[in-house]
This record gives C-alpha cells, sequence and structure tokens, in this order.
C-alpha cells in the first residue's frame, strides 16, 4: 500500500475538508464571543470548549467516512455525606413500693377522783405514742423519682391515752383549838397536873424555850395544847 507525503495513514484532505474546517471555526468563534458577552459562566465556557472541540475532530475526518463522536464533559457529582441520626434511648422506669413509718401522737385526758383531795392531781396512766405505717408507690425514671402515690394505711401500733386523776374530795378543816379556859388555881384543866396557862408550856430540864415550864409530870386529859405528850402515852414531860 502506498503512502502520500503530507498526508495521515488512511485520511484524505481535500479543498472540501479546509473549507469545512474554516466554516467550523467561524461557528466556534462566534460561539465564544456569545458566551463572552451573556458573562461568560463557567458552563458556558465549558460547552463552547466542546463545541470548538467536536468540529475540529468532524473537519479532520471531513471525507474519510469516519464519522465524529462528540466529546463530552462529565462532572463528577458531589459526594453527599449522611450524618446518622442518634438513637435516642429509651428512659429506664422502676415501680416500686415503699413503707414509711410515722409516730401518732396520744391524746390527754383528764378524770374526776372523788378519793383525792381537791388541788390533788395526778397523772393515773402515761400516754405512749402510737406507730402508723404508710405504703407508697414509687416510679424512678433514670434513677431519679418521678412519682409517688400513697396505696395503703394502717396503725400497726394504737396510742395510749394519757389519763390525769383530778381530786374532787373537798379538803378537811380543822377545827380551831379554844384557848385553856382561865381557872383560879392558875392551871390548865386538860392536865390532871398543875401545868401553867401561859403562851407556852415546855417540859423543865428540856430544850425548849418557855416561857413557862412544868417540873415533873402530868397526865394529859384533854387536847395537850402545849404537846407534852410526845410519845402519845398520856402523860406529859414523862
Amino acid at each position: 500500500m502506498s503512502r502520500k507525503s503530507g498526508t495521515h495513514p488512511g485520511v484524505v484532505r481535500s479543498s472540501a475538508s479546509r473549507r469545512l474546517w474554516t466554516i467550523g471555526a467561524s461557528s466556534v468563534l462566534a460561539i465564544l464571543i456569545g458566551v463572552a458577552a451573556v458573562g461568560c459562566s463557567d458552563a458556558a465556557v465549558t460547552a463552547a470548549n466542546t463545541a470548538a472541540e467536536n468540529t475540529a475532530t468532524e473537519n479532520d475526518l471531513a471525507g474519510t467516512g469516519v464519522t465524529a463522536v462528540p466529546s463530552t464533559s462529565a462532572t463528577a457529582a458531589p459526594t453527599k455525606t449522611t450524618t446518622p441520626t442518634p438513637t435516642k434511648k429509651a428512659p429506664v422506669v422502676e415501680v416500686r413500693e415503699e413503707i414509711v413509718s410515722a409516730t401518732v401522737d396520744f391524746v390527754a385526758v383528764n378524770v374526776d377522783d372523788a378519793s383525792a383531795e381537791i388541788g390533788s392531781n395526778r397523772i393515773s396512766t402515761v400516754g405512749v405514742a402510737g406507730v402508723r405505717e404508710s405504703t407508697f408507690q414509687v416510679t424512678i425514671t433514670d434513677g431519679v423519682e418521678t412519682a409517688r402515690t400513697m396505696v395503703g394505711e394502717v396503725v400497726t401500733t394504737a396510742p395510749v391515752d394519757q389519763v390525769t386523776s383530778i381530786g374532787t374530795k373537798p379538803v378537811a378543816v380543822a377545827a380551831p383549838v379554844a384557848p385553856p379556859a382561865a381557872t383560879g388555881s392558875g392551871c390548865d384543866p386538860n392536865y390532871s397536873g398543875c401545868v401553867p396557862v401561859a403562851s407556852d408550856v415546855d417540859c423543865a430540864g428540856g430544850t425548849g424555850n418557855g416561857p413557862a415550864y412544868l417540873t415533873g409530870t402530868a397526865n394529859v386529859t384533854g387536847s395537850d395544847p402545849y404537846d407534852l405528850d410526845r410519845d402519845n402515852n398520856g402523860i406529859a414531860c414523862d
């Protein structure tokens, strides 16, 4: 197979191809001018460059019977990063029973006591507090108490009332001691011996301070107003 000088193998250039080249170049120039007029956006420039490349290829292959396939500029799509949605942790819920003990105060009451004199009050029964138990249903969410409901209550130990006895018996009033009657002899009639009549009489030789004294002994026949019979045997100063 012979090869012509100045030509590519299998490709024959002619005046017709040169004319197509001139026409194609003019078209590319017009496209570039139009792109510049509208602002020369990146997309328009890319399209113009692609069109120029395709036209040049068609001119080179004109008359060869080979059809040029227009080239396209493929732009890789940006990779989208997906952020995983955090999974919400379910709360930990616990329901339990709780028993709480509390004291129950006793009640203080008064009762009349006819055997005790008026003004004589005493505690006859000491009060004792009772015990009450309350049952609660408690809800714990993630370790924190979020609800509390009382579901029951019972008194496990009843309180004991405190009782105070109030005396109501009238107080006995002692009859006043009548002063000894004066006698011509000057002796107190409450004694069989002669005990002088005075504001006070003591036993002679004792620790009393008089002003009058009984020497010896005397029988007590009355009320012993001078308290000379200390041993209550009926004999004064024995």
